[in-house]
């Protein structure tokens, strides 16, 4: 019997069959039976740097024996905080200029940015821009607004309203905003999307389309919120997803990659428009944050995290790589059940069919416990399809292997469904 509540989990089927992992290194990890799995999935997206890197964990003890952590509330800070807002924004965003505000995940940034950018408004009193707006089959995290903004309506199901001013447009048509725009003159405080939509199935946009949000937001003056926690710090073979597309957002949420998922880190990055509002002589706090906002010891992750993506050169190989995901991919929607592959830097979506899904709506979950029986981890994405995203220190032969060991767990699950 376990009392651990598992995430997304129905507790009643997992009560006893746990799937526990005990050490990992590189690409690959091991369970409590000492059986070796390739993990594909990089955990929930974010073991970008491989499991197992003993520089991340020496520097968050190091500064845990000097100094675990001291809160960023008001003026007081923490070197290792201070340092790592400046790298980011230097380093990693397009921003001439921005700041940062750290929390300790996804989920909390998503709710930062969205009550930044309603503050935002506020305090230059237009206090009727407060909708939010995000896309069909998006994810923006667990929390309130995170959950109210959900593309993907399992994961809205049995909450209720809990905050209303969301709305959702199509993922692929940027008209489709304009026209929302319309309907809601004047009510509209920002549009939310992720360069490419993660646990909504890996699904890229189309040609042009987030320059045409860029244009839009800018025209109709409402901010554009980049949701980064998936593809930010070189999941894309670029240092943002907005960066690859061309894009320069008004707002950042960032998480997952920015420590490999070591401790738990994210934040909101904002750029020069929304951080100069605040940073004017004489303007009001932003009266929000949290008790780990800036966390000393998960600063000093990032950075080490960080100095591991850049002496090892690991965003350009993940461009490297990005090809070889292509080919190693396509040969798995050969598979009858496979209505579509897709790949974008080193992710990938696979979607079965609408016939095997209808006659089996958990197939994909359990196409992913039979690919792991096959030695390699992944998981169900919107019940539609299957995760594919590595640890950038993936060699080409993992990546076959992980193609391999997807379809024997597909093919397993199509040969008893």
């Amino acid at each position: 019997m376990t009392r651990l509540w598992h995430g997304f989990a129905a507790m009643g089927a997992v009560d006893g069959a746990e799937f526990v992992v005990t050490r990992g290194e590189g690409a690959r990890v091991w369970d409590q039976a000492g059986r070796e799995y390739l993990d594909a999935s990089a955990g929930l997206w974010f073991v970008s740097v491989g499991h197992g890197r003993g520089e991340i964990a020496d520097a968050a003890a190091a500064q845990m024996r000097k100094l675990a952590t001291h809160h960023c509330f008001f003026d007081h800070a923490n070197e290792p905080a201070l340092e790592l807002a400046d790298r980011i924004v230097r380093d990693w965003t397009p921003f001439d200029d921005g700041a940062v505000f750290f929390g300790s995940g996804g989920s909390e940034a998503v709710d930062t940015a969205c009550k930044l950018a309603r503050r935002f408004w506020s305090v230059q009193g237009q206090e009727s821009k407060t909708i939010i707006i995000s896309r069909q089959h998006s994810y923006h995290g667990m929390n309130a607004y995170g959950t109210s903004l959900a593309g993907i309506p399992a994961n809205l199901e049995g909450f209720g309203t809990m905050i209303p001013e969301t709305l959702r447009v199509r993922w692929d048509e940027a008209e489709d905003l304009e026209e929302t725009l319309d309907r809601y003159e004047g009510r509209v405080a920002a549009y939310i999307g992720e360069p490419v939509i993660g646990a909504g199935g890996v699904i890229a946009p189309p040609e042009g389309y987030w320059k045409e949000i860029r244009r839009i937001c800018t025209e109709r003056d409402i901010l554009f919120i980049q949701d980064e926690v998936i593809c930010g710090f070189g999941r894309l073979g670029d240092r943002m997803g907005c960066t690859r597309y061309g894009v320069e957002p008004d707002i950042i949420t960032f998480a997952k990659g920015v420590t490999s998922g070591y401790l738990p880190l994210g934040g909101v990055i904002a750029g020069p428009r929304v951080k100069d509002l605040f940073w004017a002589p004489g303007a009001p706090p932003f009266r929000h944050g949290f008790t780990y906002t800036g966390h000393a010891a998960c600063c000093a992750a990032g950075l080490a995290n960080l100095d591991i993506i850049d002496r090892e050169g690991l965003v350009a190989r993940v461009a490297e790589l990005e090809p070889i995901v292509a080919e190693v991919m396509a040969p798995l929607a050969d598979i009858d059940i496979v209505a579509e592959v897709r790949t974008v830097g080193l992710l990938a979506g696979i979607e079965f069919t609408p016939e095997v899904l209808a006659a089996n709506p958990g197939f994909a979950d359990k196409a992913s416990v039979k690919s792991r029986e096959a030695g390699v981890i992944t998981r169900g994405l919107r019940g539609v399809g299957l995760q594919f995203s590595p640890p950038f220190v993936t060699t080409p032969d993992e990546l076959a292997e992980m193609a391999a060991g997807l379809r024997a767990g597909i093919e397993a699950m199509a040969a008893v469904a």
